[in-house]
């Protein structure tokens, strides 16, 4: 028989650097799952990940055991580091912060098409040139 499902937690972290801090530990903590264990296994799985922002959903059960599956990183942090900026433009409408090209963009759409609700890659292109409009980011042939 499956175990019954207490809560699924979501949260974004670094990849590797996972520690019983907040934002770690006071989202897991009131769960009273092992924080530790948690983050010895986070940190394991994502070793090869480092400098990226990685979204975890966790999944936490009755008995106070849990499991997690990794997504693939925010397409808002790849389209930053594509584009070499800090930040997206305070307003995005006036503002361009900086330049990406259809390649850059289809890169991104391949990485994320399994967390994307797209049919195909150009429906994924066009998701993830919606986000960099918003963000500031022109798009360049």
């Amino acid at each position: 028989m499956a175990k019954k499902i207490k809560i699924v937690i979501k949260l974004q972290l670094e990849a590797g650097k996972a520690n019983p801090a907040p934002p770690v530990g006071t989202a897991l903590g009131p769960q009273g799952i092992n924080i530790g264990q948690f983050c010895q296994q986070f940190n394991e799985a994502t070793k090869d990940m480092v400098g990226n922002i990685v979204p975890a959903e966790i999944t936490i059960f009755d008995d106070r055991t849990f499991e997690f599956k990794l997504k693939t990183s925010p397409a808002s942090d790849m389209l930053r580091k594509a584009a070499g900026v800090e930040k997206g433009a305070g307003n995005p409408l006036k503002n361009k912060v900086g330049k990406v090209t259809k390649a850059q963009i289809r890169e991104i759409a391949e990485k994320k098409m399994p967390d994307l609700n797209a049919v195909d890659i150009e429906g994924a292109m066009k998701i993830i040139e919606g986000t960099a409009r918003s963000m500031g980011i022109e798009v360049t042939e």
